[in-house]
């Protein structure tokens, strides 16, 4: 039995309509993975040598392929050094706390990631947040509390946020950190990474400011379609991890047949650009298709793959969910706690890989569904 005080914590979530369960759909039309260009359906091509890697790449777990996979990954987004780590929750959690100490500060956007979150209460210093891609609101912060003696100061946020699926104006953003000499920049690129861009190498690398970041996270269980995670950054930030970031170094290393499927999946964004070009289409027609079904009003504007319907409350928005799905498409509802009480919501995924009639029938669906609740 659990204790009572768990037991009554789960009973909460009970009685809230916010209990997370986990759920099999299968034969539904995808609008609600993160495999944007489908990637995580390539073949397998090439076999592997051993089921794991055998221990801490600081042991026995370290190979050749790990340093040709690193040079890759850093050559296509045009940085000085990449650091494998196992996921984006372990890239965050280790580079966070491996940054900073008790003198330091840190600001973010209130709508990171709960694994920077995560990362953040691990570390030892200070930290506020601003308000979601307000500048004006982090020069404040930036202005009052950076100047301190020893005190070095971290700015982290998303090149696209998870759960709205906007973006920041990063070349502002940039600029104004580089206003502050004792300032860096963390970005988390997890969900522009197969997205943004031509070849869908990310925000930074779209606008050009790779060079004027401290560390970008890029993250492969999403655009990529398959597992794992990298810091990018300068040579000497990745000897740092090396020696100090605990989710690298106290943790097995990825095994043979991941770092080839991120080898095989960056060789496939490199040589083509038809599922990033049919991912742009896609999302350039839902937005359409959005207003003339009538739910501009409902869903946020968003220039990236994640799509967001604002339905107030966890039972209605979970009764829209349950309807779609019971219809033919696996579109999630996303519940309060995760986010705020009246920003209950759908958030519906955009593939290279869904059709015009998919992505049109689904909102002819929504529309008439919204009406009844």
């Amino acid at each position: 039995m659990l204790p009572d005080k768990l037991q009554a914590l789960l009973g909460m979530r009970h009685f809230s309509g916010s209990l997370r369960k986990l759920t099999v759909n299968k034969g539904l039309v995808d609008f609600s993975s993160n495999d944007y260009l489908g990637f995580s359906k390539l073949p397998v091509t090439a076999s592997h040598s051993s089921n794991g890697a055998t221990g801490s790449r600081l042991i026995s777990g370290h190979s050749e392929l790990h340093n040709q996979v690193e040079n890759q990954i850093a050559a296509f987004h045009n940085a000085p050094a990449a650091l494998l780590f196992n996921s984006g929750y372990d890239a965050n959690i280790g580079l966070i706390p491996a940054l900073t100490d008790r003198a330091d500060l840190i600001l973010f956007d209130q709508l990171v990631h709960a694994s920077i979150r995560d990362g953040i209460q691990l570390s030892q210093a200070k930290s506020l947040k601003y308000r979601h891609n307000d500048f004006d609101h982090l020069e404040i912060l930036l202005s009052k509390f950076s100047e301190e003696e020893e005190r070095e100061v971290y700015v982290i946020t998303e090149s696209v946020f998870s759960m709205d699926g906007d973006m920041p104006d990063l070349k502002k953003l940039v600029e104004l950190v580089m206003r502050f000499e004792n300032a860096h920049l963390i970005l988390d690129e997890a969900h522009a990474l197969g997205v943004i861009g031509k070849s869908g190498a990310g925000l930074a690398h779209e606008l050009d400011v790779e060079n004027d970041i401290f560390a970008r996270v890029v993250t492969f269980g999403k655009g990529l379609g398959c597992h794992g995670a990298a810091v990018l950054g300068s040579g000497d930030l990745k000897e740092y991890l090396i020696n100090y970031a605990r989710s690298f170094i106290y943790t097995t290393a990825l095994p043979e047949h991941s770092l080839r499927s991120i080898a095989y999946g960056y060789r496939t964004l490199s040589q083509g650009e038809d599922a990033v070009s049919r991912l742009t289409h896609n999302i350039g027609l839902f937005n359409k298709l959005v207003l003339q079904n009538g739910l501009r009003l409902r869903f946020r504007e968003s220039e990236t793959a994640i799509q967001v319907c604002i339905i107030p409350k966890n039972d209605k928005v979970k009764k829209a969910a349950r309807v779609l799905q019971e219809n033919g498409y696996d579109v999630r509802a996303i519940l309060s706690p995760t986010v705020s009480q009246g920003e209950e919501r759908l958030r519906v995924c955009i593939h290279s890989y869904n059709t015009g009639n998919e992505m049109e029938n689904m909102l002819k669906l929504l529309a008439k569904t919204l009406k009844n609740l």
